[in-house]
């Protein structure tokens, strides 16, 4: 069956079952919104496509909305897994799909990538600012010519124009982090 077939399956059984939830006939519920029983039995089972605006009647007649009738199955909307980065040495979870400012996202990082060496010329810069706090374990953050150690319960914020990197010091490490777009772009672009 198609995604579309699945869904409008979906759809079909939603609008039967809430019609029985709510104790209403099926000449009840084709009375409220302004559809024959005939029609409305077909498009229960299948036998009739749904148009946009019977869709928008039925769900008015059972008061809900379209968005709930037509809402996903699965979980993918809901679950949120991991991107492994074995390279990277960064295990990623994006938690804001498109909610919250415009271009930010937020993030849980597991990271094992050991800390940083000091004097490295081959540190990130990017417009914006980032921030993130240690959930677990220690980061050491490179900031330019500072290294700065941060620790659990402690936050880091700072502008992402001075050359940067961080990594776990001692064990792994997790952080909750707030990415710009930039930030993003730099830190989570190849992970979502």
């Amino acid at each position: 069956m198609t995604q579309d077939g699945e869904l409008d399956a979906l759809v079909r059984t939603r609008i039967r079952g809430l019609r029985l939830a709510q104790g209403r006939s099926l000449d009840e519920l084709a009375a409220r919104c302004y559809l024959s029983p005939s029609t409305l039995s077909r498009i229960e089972t299948g036998h009739r496509r749904i148009s946009l605006d019977q869709l928008s009647s039925i769900a008015r007649a059972l008061d809900t909305t379209i968005d709930q009738l037509v809402e996903p199955a699965g979980d993918e909307d809901v679950v949120i897994r991991p991107e492994h980065h074995e390279e990277r040495g960064i295990t990623t979870w994006v938690l804001s799909r498109g909610a919250g400012a415009p271009g930010t996202k937020v993030a849980k990082m597991h990271i094992t990538k050991p800390a940083p060496a000091p004097g490295r010329a081959d540190l990130k810069v990017h417009p914006g600012r980032d921030w993130f706090t240690v959930l677990s374990g220690t980061v050491v953050l490179l900031l330019g010519e500072r290294r700065i150690t941060v620790e659990v319960g402690q936050a880091a914020e700072f502008s992402t124009m001075v050359p940067h990197e961080f990594g776990a010091l001692g064990g792994p490490a997790e952080i909750l982090g707030i990415f710009d777009q930039d930030g993003r772009r730099m830190h989570l672009t190849s992970l979502e």
